[in-house]
């Protein structure tokens, strides 16, 4: 059971802070931004001189970007499979010429003593 203590926690002077304690707030312009799934988001910008608003935003629900205009949203990014450090290496090295270093690479151990 609680013990009814209704200062607990707090210190003197806490409270909400009103409008009048913080200032004034800067003005806003609020934008709209439309992802390719159909979600519209719409974040505030503080109106300043020479302030960019910028082009396209992510969208919070699905993560694609977001584009001013509801008609023609930005395209979801192209999500490339992931590929293992072989694929990247053979897509330098032709099949002939990765034949040619492991049999470098054979030779080298050879001569070593470390393989027959």
């Amino acid at each position: 059971m609680a013990g009814g203590n209704a200062i607990r926690g707090s210190r003197v002077g806490a409270g909400p802070m009103g409008e009048a304690e913080r200032g004034e707030s800067a003005p806003r312009v609020v934008i709209s931004y439309w992802c390719f799934n159909g979600h519209e988001t719409k974040p505030s910008f503080a109106q300043e001189p020479g302030m960019v608003v910028p082009e396209q935003w992510d969208c919070p629900r699905c993560g694609f970007p977001a584009g001013q205009d509801q008609e023609n949203p930005p395209s979801p990014p192209k999500a490339e499979p992931y590929k293992t450090h072989l694929a990247y290496v053979k897509e330098r090295r032709s099949d002939a010429e990765g034949a040619v270093i492991l049999d470098e690479a054979l030779e080298t151990l050879r001569n070593r003593g470390l393989i027959k």
